[in-house]
């Protein structure tokens, strides 16, 4: 009897033993979901403001061409060549959305435009109406950006930033500056395509997406595209009149149309494929486009549904509860029958504690594979993450940032100084940037160069004040490799420069005609006084030829580089290229090289504008003089290509040909292995682009000395379209 009392008593402390651990199970998994709630809810905090960054930088990169566009000489006197500048920067800018630019007279009775296609034209209309023209008119906004509200038009959500333009800029047409105002620069954005292409792409979790809205509470984006361009308090009750959006509509209105960044949850009615009443979870960050913080601030938001959080935590309890809820009938209903078997109880007992160990095991390993799937978000980025304190010692950091600074796991890095990694003088100046995030408790922005093992870096980064611990500061840091975009716009200043000094070129080819003219002019009249057969009379007719073929030369070399009205559409190859040979003979002469020509007859006319097939075939014969150096054969041959609609045109040297560990390199803007002051590096690279332009391919094949010293050289193959001549097809604006 005692042993039964015992093991009874036993019973009743063991089911309550259990329903305390299930309450402390179930209190548990409440906190735990919390946590990782909110910790997930940090992480699209993180996206967001990633996403605000990227778009206010693309507003900002607008706002700098539209500036730079503005200061060009061709823009401000409306010359004939208005179009060039804005054909250079457009493709620059038509990532970011801009389809459309325009150039107003200062009367406001002609648009001078420009689309995406680099297709240029002209308006007629009463322009002076608009909003963005009286203000840009006005003199107190001179130097100013004008930003619109966004409005539908074109079948699109577009907005637009103007900025008057004054006669400041001086060129050889313009020598002195009037100040008077010319007009008015508009650029016209699909303000859609500008922020989709930064929301499109991010994936919070499994289905969690981004949306942007503007300060109106207008969806400029949304994975759902009849969302697009409607009211978001409408929309949503349009589409699930019986769920009530109270929360989200408090939390758009008074947070995030007020500029304010955050995190909280909503119900929503439904979730991509998903319906019904929704818990999402919702992070949220503002958009400045302007410097003034309160004008035209948009915000975007990072949303997911909780379910899928709250999946992985509780399909771990609730089948421990089951688990635990079945050995509490067990006990009850084989409570008497264990009385009479202690052994099989006993065994019973041990059993049901080997399961609940190894369910406990499969929980902790559940809860480490949700913890690596969280951390993806962060190692799939494909920017430098990382956490460092005031010390300048990094304590995490991802993937790719250890890739980045050449380690293969982030744990290598961890523990070093920013020091370590970086020259002092770029260490110096990120260290200022913590110490001002912490100092202020707000994100710091900037772009920078940095040096690292000898190398010069572009970064964009963001410092972002995260917490405290044990009373010392911990920034979250964000940066982006920019190099190749700082490099795009270091290429286009010096295209620019190349460009002025080119006219520079032609200016001083005109001087010259001046003294050639008069020395012809007296050579003439000393002929007519000199016996014919003297030896004076010879002499007089030798400098009278030679100043014959001085301005012959001079004649082309100005043809040459001045610009024409109109870009031709096709070209006859063999006419374009004896006349840039006219030019450069004289030069082959001088520097020992013999020329030989095969130019094939009737050739069709190829795709490309002369002038600029020009520029290519001369920079193509001026690498080729270079690299013969003491003397040797050009050869200069055209014919129809083996490919059917095509013509080639092939440039053959008896050089040194081109080094192997060159060979990948000749083709990128700035490289070079002249000397300093011989060369740009930037004639192959422009080259490649006029070609490339016009759907032709430009190669080459090289033998070095070192590979064949009986046979060397190089030869640059151009491969152009053919053009199937047609009635009203030969020309384009």
């Amino acid at each position: 009897m005692k042993a039964k009392k015992y093991i009874i008593i036993f019973g009743i402390i063991t089911i309550l033993l259990l329903v305390c651990a299930l309450f402390i199970g179930f209190m548990s998994a409440k906190r735990m979901e919390n946590i990782i709630c909110d910790d997930f809810n940090q992480q699209q905090l993180v996206l967001a403001k990633q996403i605000a960054s990227q778009i206010e930088e693309s507003v900002t990169s607008i706002k700098r061409a539209l500036l730079t566009l503005s200061l060009s000489p061709s823009i401000q006197y409306l010359e004939p060549s208005w179009a060039n500048p804005i054909g250079i920067i457009m493709p620059s800018i038509r990532n970011n959305g801009v389809f459309e630019t325009r150039l107003i007279d200062a009367k406001g009775e002609t648009a001078y435009l420009v689309d995406n296609k680099g297709t240029s034209y002209t308006l007629k209309g009463n322009f002076d109406n608009n909003d963005y023209f009286k203000w840009c008119s006005l003199k107190e906004n001179k130097g100013r950006i004008y930003t619109s509200g966004v409005i539908k038009e074109y079948g699109k959500l577009v907005i637009r930033m103007a900025m008057p333009v004054y006669q400041e800029s001086v060129d050889e047409a313009h020598p002195l500056s009037t100040h008077h105002f010319s007009g008015v620069l508009v650029f016209v954005i699909d303000t859609t395509s500008m922020v989709g292409k930064v929301a499109k792409g991010i994936k919070s979790g499994k289905t969690g997406y981004a949306w942007v809205i503007n300060n109106k509470g207008i969806f400029l984006y949304h994975p759902e595209k009849q969302f697009i361009g409607r009211n978001a308090f409408e929309v949503r009750r349009e589409k699930k009149p019986k769920v009530s959006f109270a929360r989200i509509n408090f939390i758009q209105k008074e947070r995030m149309l007020q500029g304010k960044e955050g995190m909280s949850w909503y119900i929503s009615g439904w979730h991509r494929e998903m319906k019904g009443k929704i818990k999402k979870l919702i992070a949220y960050a503002p958009i400045y486009p302007d410097k003034n913080r309160s004008k035209n601030c948009c915000s975007v938001a990072v949303v997911a549904p909780v379910n899928e959080i709250q999946g992985a935590i509780r399909s771990v309890y609730v089948r421990q509860f089951y688990v635990m809820l079945s050995i509490i009938v067990a006990i009850m209903f084989l409570g008497g029958y264990i009385m009479n078997f202690e052994s099989r109880w006993t065994q019973a007992l041990k059993e049901e504690v080997r399961i609940k160990t190894e369910d406990l095991r499969n929980s902790t390993e559940k809860l480490k594979k949700s913890e690596r799937k969280y951390k993806s978000l962060v190692e799939g980025a494909e920017d430098l993450i990382f956490t460092i304190d005031t010390e300048g010692n990094y304590l995490s950091m991802n993937r790719y940032a250890a890739q980045f600074f050449g380690a293969k796991f982030p744990e290598e890095l961890i523990g070093k100084n920013m020091y370590d990694l970086f020259s002092k003088s770029s260490a110096d100046l990120q260290m200022g940037f913590v110490r001002d995030a912490c100092r202020t408790k707000k994100s710091v922005s900037s772009k920078y160069p940095v040096e690292i093992g000898k190398r010069e870096y572009w970064f964009s980064s963001s410092f972002i004040n995260i917490r405290e611990q044990g009373g010392k500061c911990h920034i979250l840091g964000i940066s982006r490799d920019i190099t190749q975009r700082k490099k795009a716009e270091e290429q286009m200043y010096q295209t620019e420069k190349l460009a002025s000094l080119g006219k520079l070129a032609a200016g001083v080819a005109h001087e010259i005609n001046n003294p050639i003219a008069i020395i012809l002019g007296f050579t003439d009249i000393l002929l007519e006084r000199i016996e014919p057969k003297s030896k004076n009379y010879e002499i007089l007719k030798i400098i009278e030829r030679q100043g014959a073929n001085c301005k012959r030369i001079v004649e082309d070399l100005m043809s040459f580089a001045r610009i024409p009205e109109k870009a031709e559409y096709s070209t006859d190859i063999n006419q374009a290229l004896e006349k840039i040979i006219s030019i450069i003979q004289n030069t082959l002469l001088t520097k020992k090289i013999s020329l030989k020509k095969d130019l094939t007859d009737g050739l069709p006319r190829v795709r490309g504008d002369p002038g600029e097939l020009q520029q290519v075939f001369m920079n193509l014969i001026n690498n080729a003089i270079a690299a013969m150096d003491g003397g040797g054969t050009l050869t200069v041959s055209t014919k129809i290509s083996d490919y059917t609609n095509r013509v080639d045109i092939l440039f053959t040297d008896t050089g040194h040909g081109i080094k192997e560990e060159y060979r990948d390199k000749i083709f990128d803007p700035f490289f070079t292995t002249r000397k300093v002051g011989e060369g740009t590096g930037l004639g192959l690279s422009v080259s490649y682009g006029i070609i490339n332009r016009y759907r032709g391919e430009i190669r080459f094949e090289t033998i070095t000395e070192e590979e064949s010293r009986e046979k060397h050289g190089t030869t640059f193959i151009l491969s152009l379209p053919i053009v199937r001549e047609t009635k009203g097809i030969g020309q384009r604006a």
